[in-house]
């Protein structure tokens, strides 16, 4: 009986500081179920990469993201790619807002090696990883991503707009925000449009 070969689980790295960078490119480098596919790549060539390289998993730094809506667009364009987010201290709820955006798991750029190739190898199977109580993880019957609509009216929501001129900019009746509003608070398990504000 031949012995079944593994095939490594490829990984592509936006562009972050150079000492993160460095840790991640480190990181991957030591272990062999690891390949590296591209790294330091900034924000306006990341949908061409994951076009020729196809990753496993992106690990993408938020804050080099134009708009949560970047991260949507990713997510729709590539969805057999995990993207793996790294922020400067994530919350809770910032993490859920990031999981809603279409992303696999959201940690803090300050978390240990061990949990980023924990996250790693567990986004590559397509489980959900956030960080807060030592790194909490669940299958992804966890929070339901936000639809397209509803990620338009949270990035509304987040720029503080009101009902009707979030109403008038989508061309919907204010019912009909006030309806995503109420899915949007669910899926991202808050209860207020302060907690709404924008991710890290």
């Amino acid at each position: 009986m031949t012995p079944v070969t593994r095939q490594p689980i490829t990984l592509a790295v936006a562009q972050f500081e150079d000492i993160v960078s460095r840790g991640l490119q480190s990181l991957i480098d030591e272990d062999p179920n690891l390949r590296l596919v591209a790294i330091d790549v900034v924000q306006d060539q990341l949908s061409s990469m994951m076009s020729d390289h196809r990753p496993d998993v992106a690990i993408l730094n938020f804050g080099s993201l134009t708009s949560p809506g970047a991260l949507r667009d990713l997510h729709a364009a590539f969805p057999d790619t995990r993207l793996l987010v790294l922020a400067n201290n994530p919350s809770a709820a910032e993490c859920r807002q990031v999981i809603g955006f279409g992303a696999t798991a959201c940690l803090a750029k300050s978390a240990e090696a061990r949990d980023v190739l924990h996250a790693i190898y567990l986004a590559s199977r397509g489980l959900h990883v956030l960080p807060p109580a030592g790194m909490s993880v669940y299958e992804p019957s966890g929070p339901a991503p936000l639809t397209a609509r509803e990620a338009d009216v949270l990035e509304l929501l987040q720029a503080g707009h009101s009902n009707a001129e979030i109403a008038g900019a989508l061309h919907v009746g204010i019912e009909t925000v006030r309806t995503h509003a109420r899915h949007i608070y669910r899926k991202l398990g808050v209860s207020t449009r302060r907690e709404l504000r924008p991710p890290i």
